[in-house]
């Protein structure tokens, strides 16, 4: 078996291979904090910018490479595009075929017209690119993000059903305690992602457990993972407590602290503590 390859290729190939994983790793939206918009115009001006690269240069394979780069950059795109502005099926089969059509139409420009960019005009295209780019990129960080607001009732009461039978000590009793509200307020689209939410009970011994769960209703994998420019989305808060059988109904107070750690509170009266943890 003939086991020597070509080093610079090697490399060229690597590089394109890493190139790839970290524009994956982009759109993860973990770095930056960039807009979704923003996102998806960095990456077809990346798809333009190695485009016109690979047509302006001619040596060796570096223009095979920049190709190789564009087409990832686009593939890239795409699949961003549609995971986050969720078109629909109709929608996806239409990017799909214009896509085509679009490689197709370059394949024939560059390989049957033979079209050529000069290295000053690409030049030129790249900085304008790097301009158009530096200017979204200041936009959205002072656009600023979204902003996370929760509204709670003052009390609540935990009325236990009729005719409910469990296996365990207690009945679970689901009941609402407020509202979530997501604001962007600026015009790019940004992901959607409420903090994590739960409450601590304090002051009664009608609840059996100290941590209650909360929810976001509609629940996180069923609300838009994505918020338009200048748009508002809520969520009502619903927790979910189990309350003591020899117990009908009880009334808590509602607050918040987000200082409390592993559920440590006390308080005078039944309340229940919810906390919000927003992150840094």
């Amino acid at each position: 078996m003939n086991f020597d390859l070509d080093g610079g290729k090697l490399l060229y190939a690597l590089g394109v291979v890493f190139a790839l994983v970290a524009l994956l790793y982009f759109v993860q939206d973990v770095v930056f904090g960039l807009s979704i918009t923003v996102r998806a115009v960095l990456l077809f001006a990346l798809f333009a910018g190695f485009f016109v690269g690979g047509v302006a240069i001619d040596r060796g394979a570096l223009d095979v490479v920049s190709f190789a780069l564009a087409a990832i950059s686009y593939a890239v795109f795409i699949g961003y595009v549609v995971s986050r502005y969720d078109p629909g099926e109709t929608g996806i089969f239409l990017a799909l075929t214009a896509s085509a059509a679009l490689f197709v139409g370059l394949g024939y420009a560059v390989r049957e017209r033979g079209i050529s960019v000069s290295v000053r005009t690409a030049g030129i295209v790249v900085v304008a690119l790097l301009c158009l780019s530096l200017v979204l990129v200041g936009a959205d960080v002072l656009g600023g993000g979204v902003t996370y607001e929760t509204s709670l009732e003052e009390s609540v009461t935990v009325t236990a059903p009729e005719d409910v039978s469990t296996d365990r000590d207690g009945t679970p009793v689901e009941v609402s305690v407020g509202t979530a509200t997501a604001t962007n307020g600026f015009v790019f689209a940004r992901p959607l992602e409420h903090p994590a939410i739960y409450g601590c009970m304090a002051g009664t011994d009608d609840i059996l457990e100290d941590e209650v769960p909360i929810r976001y209703e509609p629940s996180s994998y069923r609300h838009p993972d994505a918020i338009g420019g200048n748009a508002e989305h809520s969520a009502e808060l619903t927790a979910r407590v189990l309350l003591d059988d020899d117990v009908d109904e009880t009334t808590l107070s509602v607050e918040r602290d987000d200082d409390v750690d592993d559920c440590d509170v006390t308080r005078s009266e039944p309340t229940l503590v919810v906390v919000v943890d927003e992150g840094e």
